[in-house]
């Protein structure tokens, strides 16, 4: 299918209201119907020719904030062999023996780190690539010298977010818990008026709070969530958000038994990240994860992607699936991502807008049934999901909507 083409279908699955249901078929003896349809399907047509636009557009901008940050960032980022961002200069093996590390070295490649992720029993060794050696030419060179190991670059992954605004300060609500619901967040370290239980940091200059980490921890509290653990993989690192440091946050997490782990990051597959969320998996934690807000023109996105990550879009107020909701290889929920209110790194109010902020939503209520001691929570979720677009699963809104009317100012 020819991607103008396929823009166009998304463009008009985004449409509030099907042409085919606008339209009535003529009856023999009824007046001419094609002055109340062609005007119809004029503004049908300037619709998705609008949200065919808003798409190329949004898609565009992706290309465009990657490629600003890769130029103003050139000591601490380069592009990889996909034309993904990733940290400068270095990559990474998985299943490398010493004497494979060895060879490397004899190739003027330099040891930075060998670290052992124990609850995820994985063996991260970082490399410094030789000198005058780009990522994508290490990727080509090193298969080939290290046949059978897992050779990936350091990618980065960005939040998932797409509006913060200020909004007027009242009272911020927070449902109880019935019982102790803990998840865990990868994300910026939030502020200290989101009360989290613990927080550690996986990057340099870590625990410099942001809005974005402040809002998901205190919509998690909102949500009914009595414990969060949050773990922050930006810091003040300019290749922050990694993949390197998600991985050792979830194997942080795992090791905590937290039972539910909400990421509202996005970005490319990567082998490191890839097996940190399969032996997470494993350990019988749940991903929870955000489809992002590049339009469904952008490329899937990952860790949402990965085969049994619960994948989450969000709607706004109407119910309606937002325009700039990204997309995964499945879709599984949808949940509030539009006026919907948290905290800033202030504690102050604001209201939110992406799939960033739904994510922690579905997450709560997969926690809290958990915590029910309902090891089969996608039962129940699915039973108070509500049902939008075609009738049962669909690729707009996944299973249904959950935690219908969460993220509201109280």
């Amino acid at each position: 299918m020819r991607p103008r083409l396929s823009l166009l279908i998304a463009a008009l699955a985004l449409l509030p209201t099907p042409v085919a249901a606008q339209v009535s078929v003529p009856q023999v003896g009824l007046p001419p119907v094609g002055p109340v349809v062609d005007p119809l399907l004029d503004r049908t047509d300037r619709l998705a020719r609008d949200t065919l636009s808003e798409i190329e557009q949004l898609a565009e901008s992706r290309l465009d904030r990657i490629d600003r940050l890769v130029r103003r960032n050139r000591r601490y980022i380069e592009r990889d062999a996909a034309g993904e961002p990733a940290r400068r200069g270095e990559i990474v093996l998985l299943g490398a023996s010493a004497d494979q590390v060895e060879l490397a070295q004899g190739e003027g490649y330099r040891l930075i780190e060998q670290g052992e992720l124990a609850s995820l029993d994985m063996v991260l060794i970082r490399l410094a690539l030789p000198r005058g050696t780009d990522l994508d030419e290490a990727q080509r060179e090193l298969p080939r010298l290290l046949p059978g190991v897992t050779i990936a670059p350091d990618n980065l992954y960005f939040t998932s977010s797409s509006a913060m605004l200020p909004a007027p300060q009242s009272g911020f609500g927070r449902a109880q818990a019935s019982a102790t619901v803990t998840v865990g967040m990868i994300d910026s370290a939030p502020g200290p008026a989101a009360q989290v239980a613990e927080m550690r940091s996986f990057a340099s200059g870590g625990g410099t709070v942001s809005d974005h980490g402040s809002a998901v921890a205190s919509l998690l509290r909102g949500a009914g969530v009595s414990r969060v653990l949050a773990a922050d993989v930006y810091g003040t690192d300019r290749a922050g958000g990694n993949a390197v440091a998600i991985a050792q946050a979830l194997d942080w997490l795992v090791g905590a038994q937290v039972p539910v782990v909400t990421i509202s990051l996005v970005g490319p597959d990567n082998p490191v990240l890839s097996h940190a969320i399969s032996a997470a998996q494993r350990r019988g934690t749940v991903i929870v994860a955000a489809v992002g807000n590049d339009g469904p023109a952008a490329p899937p996105a990952y860790p949402a992607s990965y085969d049994g990550v619960v994948a989450v879009t969000a709607v706004d107020r109407r119910e309606h699936a937002l325009i700039e909701a990204g997309r995964a290889l499945h879709l599984d929920y949808a949940a509030p991502g539009a006026d919907i209110y948290g905290l800033d790194r202030r504690g102050r109010s604001q209201r939110l807008r992406g799939t960033s902020f739904a994510t922690p939503l579905v997450a709560a209520r997969i926690a809290a049934i958990r915590a029910s001691h309902r090891d089969h929570w996608r039962g129940s979720l699915d039973s108070e999901a509500h049902d939008l677009g075609d009738p049962g699963p669909d690729a707009t809104y996944g299973r249904g909507l959950v935690c219908r009317g969460c993220g509201a100012r109280q």
